[in-house]
């Protein structure tokens, strides 16, 4: 039949106007509101629970004791093998592939995986590690010049950031843009720098623009300086990272920190306490000016203590696992701060009953299982 005019149906309607409003979804929102989000900024007690059930899963038994129950809402995906010093990760996918956990394994009843803890001279957050002979990690970890990190945990990161990186790409490609990077003690240390040599490296083009991360670093030491500390809180702010801790554990308050002059930001009024004395009567100028200079003395003689022994002390007794790691120039700091947003954990009468003290084991109140139980009772 010619000239036939066909009339669209309801159903014809009904399909063109819902592209129509398709279209214009994808055209008018922006992409942060156009694909489905799982994580969410800001602490969230449950997904704490689950990953600290998961960096106990992997945690070794002979330092850590007793362990949290196995995960609920995700399954073991992979392992690495054990790399650089004594250093391991895994992760793990929830149930409805929508969420990956990377976690990074903590210190383990090893000489190698101590020596990582004690390697803790101060390196600069920007440049490169030689491995070996044939092998540079360049990395990013901050913006600033002045930023510094622990060199030993930035050694486990140059041995396990590559491997990880190519797993989050494989996932991607699976449907799987959203991270949690954990980990509990030594673990923690490492989430700090891999959570901010992931931000780098997406920001080079090197990962995928669209994935999301958010950390929680457990019982975790201090990993770097305060201009580390104030760009790993700037990239990670409004909610997306945290750092919990047992009021009663001693290993967050680690390294040994020492501030300096040389530590503050410019100008400062310490840079020029001659002019600032000179208006001073002789007598006050001539004890300001002294106690004064015998504080930065100490200071000084303090950090190229800290340098000699906890940088090219220990180095000697890496090189013995990493014969062809070449040692890096440190950087003349060691002020050590916190970083991530504090989620404080305070010690109940309940918890002093089930954890007494007698004196011998040091990680009583370091335990995953110390801070899963302190957890269950937190009103969060």
């Amino acid at each position: 039949m010619t000239g036939c005019l066909v009339q669209p149906t309801p159903l014809l309607y009904v399909r063109s106007l819902s592209t129509l409003l398709s279209f214009l979804l994808v055209c008018v929102l922006p992409p942060s509101l156009q694909a489905q989000t799982y994580l969410k900024p800001g602490f969230d007690k449950g997904e704490y629970l689950e990953v600290l059930r998961i960096a106990g899963h992997i945690a070794d038994s002979s330092i850590m004791g007793d362990q949290p129950p196995p995960p609920m809402q995700y399954q073991f995906e992979y392992r690495s093998a054990e790399i650089g010093l004594k250093n391991q990760w895994q992760i793990w996918i929830r149930k409805d592939q929508r969420v990956g956990v990377i976690s990074l394994r903590g210190t383990v009843a090893a000489a190698e995986s101590w020596l990582e803890n004690f390697y803790a001279a101060m390196v600069p957050a920007t440049g490169s590690l030689q491995l070996n002979d044939s092998t540079p990690f360049n990395y990013q970890l901050a913006e600033s010049a002045a930023a510094t990190v622990h060199v030993g945990w930035l050694l486990g990161i140059a041995y396990m950031a590559p491997g990880i990186a190519e797993r989050i790409k494989s996932w991607h490609q699976k449907g799987v843009k959203e991270f949690i990077i954990t980990g509990h003690s030594q673990g923690g240390a490492l989430a700090f720098l891999l959570r901010s040599w992931l931000h780098y490296q997406t920001k080079a083009g090197a990962l995928p623009a669209d994935i999301t991360y958010k950390s929680y670093c457990s019982a975790a030491p201090k990993p770097g300086n305060m201009q580390y500390v104030y760009d790993y809180d700037f990239i990670t702010r409004v909610g997306w990272s945290y750092t919990v801790v047992n009021a009663k554990d001693w290993v967050p308050e680690t390294p040994f920190s020492l501030q300096s002059l040389q530590d503050f930001n410019t100008p400062n009024p310490f840079g020029n306490v001659d002019g600032a004395l000179k208006k001073q009567p002789l007598l006050v100028r001539w004890y300001l000016n002294h106690s004064f200079n015998s504080m930065n003395r100490v200071t000084r003689k303090s950090q190229k203590r800290f340098q000699k022994y906890l940088g090219r002390g220990v180095y000697k007794q890496v090189k013995k696992f990493l014969p062809q790691f070449k040692q890096p120039d440190y950087a003349p700091g060691s002020n050590y701060m916190r970083a991530g947003a504090p989620v404080i954990l305070m010690p109940d009468e309940q918890y002093a009953k089930e954890f007494v003290s007698d004196g011998k084991n040091v990680f009583l109140h370091h335990m995953p299982v110390a801070y899963y139980k302190l957890m269950l009772r937190q009103n969060l």
